[in-house]
């Protein structure tokens, strides 16, 4: 039998109100075209109205989230669906599952969320998910022939003028032109009426109240389409979404000419196969600013895994090259890039049990983007073989066209070889082919058992739950600024305790941290050669537990890391993907403690500004009442001396709170073992 709208929502809704009570899928206007969804544990709900327009909103305990934000897709050509589209049936659902997690934060993933699907006369429909942690919608077309997307429409309207937190692109170019970026910059917190609006906001960003709910704007399973930038509107009372123009011209250039760079730009945004998922558009909802750092909304709204065996990944700590300018000293030879440089790497993580080495750029012969080429003072099958007798595997880095040009070949030679990955740089654009890019260069890695780590490029979107051998992307701002950057251009301390809220919400991220320099505000100096960190040693040893990093590097010269034992030995241990992760203390841009299981052992890392604080941390949220702890604290003097650290053992109080002093750009790191 077939019910016209009205009646279809109204048996549901009768249904499904007798059956479980809180949930609901309600009509609440006489058109029978307003539809309301509740998340699992009925604190939240998400209201669409499907009119003329297509609006939802959002609202928490009686507290609106989310005003009425209207949402479209504007076919090239054609017509606009989500606009005059006629709403034939509404269907609502409940879902409970567990999603391995192999590569993560935890080892599972627990995916519980209330669906609401619209279906419409055009071929399209639209997914709305409520967890009790956020929200998120996708469109999805149904049509017979494929087509262009012209642009989407995606309004964020909100409440009052709530605060955001932004991420810039850096450049002062017209809009047209801020399309090409690295993805990397610090925070912008500003009131919503306050923000650049000749500038777009990559994402992940932030917005709420100053003292209150916070909710983080990102986006999931992007394939076959650009990613989102965000825009201030020009009244001041929202944000709307834009996206890079599809690239009909490119030529090769850019860094030693290993980029791909658009020159010309189609009148539309995507091309689309008939059927097509479009992204999720994602709301990370948190009461508290811990509740961001358990929020798992983008692994969950992913693609499923790809590959039937993921056996051979194999994630870990990598010994660094390009940070510390291949930095060795009191050796018997001139340090560089050449053969007898990579053995010491090789001799130096095999010694405190790194997995791997990554061979950065230099590695190649600069110019013809061809990897093929090596350059004289490198034997790689010599360096590779001497990595494997040490148990040590090595990474390459590529440029994203030099490897792109000749993906398969390249792939299937150096694994091979015996290369373990690829770092992957300066891709600097996120438009559809560049998407697509990441997709096609994960598969083929995967077919040949090599593991990636997509650098100079932007935020995951879940790509790596997908092909779980992409083990991190950067996105960030990390400690490459600190080789460049004065103190006031980049201040490396508000940047920590604010991505751990803001940038890994979307996945984990190659900050690349482990400076064995350190500065305080006084003595911190950017340097090519011979850089350092700003904030404490213990600053740095911290940022391994709290930054999730699968694929992580330890960025210091081999010499200063012998040098400083106890500190290399300490970091060398902490796991890169965790069993158990639990949000312990913080405020966003303030300071942040996490901690973290692997097996039967777990890691705290706290994270402060330049602020000096006292924290008191509850430790039986871990069972720490009364046992016995490794630590490393900041020491008396380290406000002028950012290298000073006490390391000790000593017993956690039996009521399981333990209170801790944090310096100027400080940090606080905890192993317990069962």
């Amino acid at each position: 039998m077939v019910y016209d709208t009205k009646t279809l929502i109204m048996m549901k809704s009768l249904k499904y109100t007798l059956l479980t009570g809180c949930f609901c899928l309600a009509v609440v206007g006489a058109n029978a075209k307003n539809l309301v969804l509740c998340s699992p544990d009925g604190k939240m709900s998400l209201k669409v109205e499907a009119g003329s327009e297509i609006r939802y909103s959002l609202m928490r305990q009686g507290e609106s989230l989310l005003e009425p934000s209207q949402i479209s897709l504007k076919l090239y050509g054609g017509k606009t669906l989500g606009v005059h589209s006629t709403l034939l049936w509404a269907k609502e659902s409940r879902h409970k599952v567990t999603i391995p997690s192999p590569f993560y934060k935890k080892q599972q993933v627990d995916d519980t969320y209330n669906e609401l699907v619209l279906q419409f006369l055009e071929n399209f429909s639209l997914t709305f998910r409520l967890y009790d942690d956020g929200a998120a919608y996708r469109f999805t077309t149904n049509l017979k022939k494929d087509f262009e997307v012209e642009n989407e429409q995606a309004d964020f309207n909100f409440p009052q003028n709530w605060n955001t937190t932004v991420p810039y692109v850096r450049t002062d170019a017209p809009l047209e032109d801020q399309y090409t970026t690295t993805f990397e910059n610090t925070y912008t917190t500003a009131a919503l009426s306050g923000m650049n609006r000749a500038k777009l906001s990559f994402l992940p960003m932030m917005f709420g109240k100053e003292k209150g709910t916070q909710i983080v704007l990102t986006e999931a399973d992007v394939r076959h389409y650009p990613n989102m930038y965000v825009l201030a509107k020009n009244d001041g009372k929202g944000l709307k979404a834009v996206f890079s123009r599809y690239p009909c011209k490119e030529e090769q250039g850019g860094y030693d000419s290993l980029q791909l760079l658009v020159k010309e730009r189609a009148p539309y945004i995507a091309k689309c196969q008939g059927k097509t998922n479009f992204p999720w558009r994602v709301l990370c909802v948190a009461a508290t600013a811990g509740d961001l750092l358990e929020n798992d909304m983008v692994y969950r709204l992913a693609e499923p895994c790809k590959l039937k065996d993921t056996g051979w990944i194999k994630p870990g700590k990598v010994a660094w090259d390009w940070w510390n300018n291949w930095g060795l000293y009191d050796v018997p030879f001139k340090a560089g890039i050449n053969t007898q440089t990579y053995k010491a790497y090789i001799d130096f993580a095999a010694k405190y049990g790194l997995e791997y080495v990554i061979m950065d750029d230099g590695w190649n012969v600069k110019g013809p983007a061809d990897m093929m080429q090596i350059v004289p003072e490198i034997n790689l099958q010599e360096i590779i073989d001497y990595g494997k007798s040490k148990n040590v595997g090595i990474i390459l880095w590529a440029g994203s066209y030099a490897l792109d040009k000749n993906l398969e070949n390249i792939c299937r030679h150096y694994a091979e070889m015996g290369i373990k990955g690829f770092k992957v740089d300066v891709v600097n654009r996120d438009d559809e082919k560049s998407v697509d890019f990441h997709y096609r260069a994960a598969a083929m890695a995967a077919k040949y058992h090599l593991l990636m780590d997509f650098h100079g490029t932007f935020k995951p979107s879940g790509l790596n739950r997908t092909y779980p051998n992409v083990l991190n992307f950067e996105g960030v701002c990390g400690m490459e600024f600190n080789k460049w950057s004065k103190l006031e251009e980049y201040d490396q301390m508000n940047g920590d305790v604010t991505i751990p809220y803001l940038r890994m919400v979307a996945g984990p991220m190659d900050y690349t941290q482990g400076a064995m320099l350190n500065g305080t505000r006084s003595t911190y100096r950017p340097d090519q050669s011979e850089p350092m960190s700003q904030g404490t040693r213990c600053h740095q040893l911290a940022e391994y537990t709290v930054f999730l990093s699968p694929l992580c590097m330890l960025c210091d010269s081999p010499t200063h890391y012998e040098k400083e034992g106890e500190c290399t030995s300490f970091i060398a241990g902490v796991p890169t993907v965790w069993d158990e992760s639990k949000s312990l203390c913080g405020e966003v841009g303030q300071y942040v403690g996490v901690a973290r299981r692997k097996w039967k052992t777990w890691y705290v890392g706290v994270l402060t500004n330049w602020t000096p604080r006292e924290v008191t941390l509850d430790l039986k949220k871990i069972g720490g009442a009364g046992k016995r702890v490794e630590i490393f604290r900041d020491g008396e003097n380290a406000d002028k001396f950012a290298q000073d650290y006490v390391h000790e053992h000593l017993t956690v109080p039996e009521d399981g709170e333990m209170k801790i002093h944090l310096a100027p750009g400080g940090g606080f790191t905890l192993k317990m073992e069962e």
